[in-house]
This record gives C-alpha cells, structure tokens and sequence, in this order.
C-alpha cells in the first residue's frame, strides 16, 4: 500500500462526490443531553446504519479507559460512557463502494459488481476532548487522527491550535486540513510540513470541528483500488456557562 499524492480530495473530485458517501465526514456532538455520532458534510448530517459504528473508546483525564457501549438506533449512534470521558474517540466501517460505468454507487465491493470503473473502501474517525489538561491516550485503533500538541480546550477562539497528523502511526506530510468542517467544509485552512504538523485556527467558542482526509491505493486489495481515511477533532472552543 502506498499513500496517494493525492492526499485530500480535490474540488475537482469533491464535486464528483458531492452528495455521496465520500464527501461526508463523522464527528460528534451533544444534542438533546446524548452524545450523538455524526455523519454528515457541512451543516447537513444524514442518517446511516449505525452497524457500521465499528468501535468507540472512551478516556478519563489520565489516559485510563472508561467502558463505553454504542446504542445502534434506527438512523444514527449514540455513545454511552460509563462516566463522564475526558477524551472521546469513535470509529465508522463504510465499508466497500463501487462505481458502475453509468456512476451508480453500490455498497459492495469491486469483485461483487462486474464492470467497475472505480472503488474504494472508506473508514470515518473522530476524535473529541471534554476536559482540560488530558493526558492523551495511545490511539492505534484510529489509523488517521489529528492529534492536538496543546490542550484545544485552552487555546481560546481566535487563536491557533498546534496540531499533528498521523497516518497509521508515523507523521503524514503534505495533508490538507479544514479549520470548520461544519462552516466551512470545503475551506482548506492549513496543509501539514514535513513532520506532519500544522497550526490551525480556532473559529468557534462552541463547537470546532477540524478535518482531514486521505487517499490510499490499494494494488494488492481485491475488493477495491483505494482506502479512504477521513478523521475530526471536536473540541468546544469556549468553557460552556449556564
């Protein structure tokens, strides 16, 4: 497997995708006193089978696991901790997708769909802060994480948030990040250096959802021809006053 130069998706294939599975994105959020999982672009979220919620882990502020279940409703997810998490993380299996030659996609993968022009294996992650002064938690389960370098909780609207991107672990150069997946999702606010890193705004004293996406060709799968990463990092950027 090697990366694709083509890190983030371009306009030029956003639009392609606009509407489909590849543009959407997954973070959570607080709604009616629940933690909801998220799946959505921009200000728009969707429902979706909440059986593809592969994982959920959830941290209190030394970095220890807190046991966390998944209520799989009809259309969405929902996460229950066992106590209040300091860090949150979840994970999202699209599964695979295949293009017919008249641009259908199918949930399946190349070898269920004969004439395939085009397939991809897509897999969404998030990962939230609660709490301040966290002790950050290994996070190999996540393939693609956005890794903050200073408290996000701390930082302040208007100000810059150091971040680092890892890919399956190790710094990935050259990645296109979004400062406001839900303002502005198709805005690119920073590129990552060399060593993975970038500084990124902080636009919102409520929600901020900074995203990243990336392209992985896949020559030795079967089944499909790439994997497609996208991962958030959800933080308030204000304390939260009754």
């Amino acid at each position: 497997m090697r990366l694709d130069k083509r890190f983030f998706l371009t306009p030029i294939l956003a639009a392609a995708f606009a509407g489909h599975v590849h543009a959407h994105g997954l973070w959570t959020e607080q709604r009616r006193g629940n933690i909801e999982v998220i799946y959505g672009h921009g200000a728009e979220d969707d429902a979706f089978k909440a059986d593809k919620v592969s994982g959920a882990w959830a941290f209190d502020a030394q970095g220890r696991m807190i046991p966390v279940s998944v209520e799989r409703l009809v259309d969405h997810a929902r996460l229950k901790p066992l106590k209040a998490p300091a860090i949150l993380a979840v994970a999202l299996d699209n599964g695979p997708w295949s293009q017919t030659a008249d641009k259908q996609w199918i949930n399946q993968g190349q070898r269920q769909v004969p004439g395939a022009v085009a397939s991809i294996h897509t897999w969404k992650y998030n990962l939230a802060f609660y709490q301040s002064g966290t002790q950050l938690p290994e996070l190999k389960r996540i393939r693609l994480a956005i890794v903050p370098e200073a408290d996000p909780l701390a930082v302040g609207p208007g100000n810059s948030l150091p971040v680092r991107v890892l890919l399956d672990g190790k710094p990935a150069s050259g990645v296109e990040l979004i400062g406001d997946y839900r303002g502005e999702p198709d805005t690119v606010s920073a590129t990552t250096d060399a060593d993975g890193r970038a500084k990124m705004p902080v636009r919102n004293s409520g929600l901020n959802i900074i995203a990243a996406q990336v392209t992985l060709d896949t020559p030795n799968d079967p089944d499909v021809k790439q994997h497609g990463l996208f991962s958030s990092l959800t933080f308030l950027g204000a304390p939260h006053h009754e």
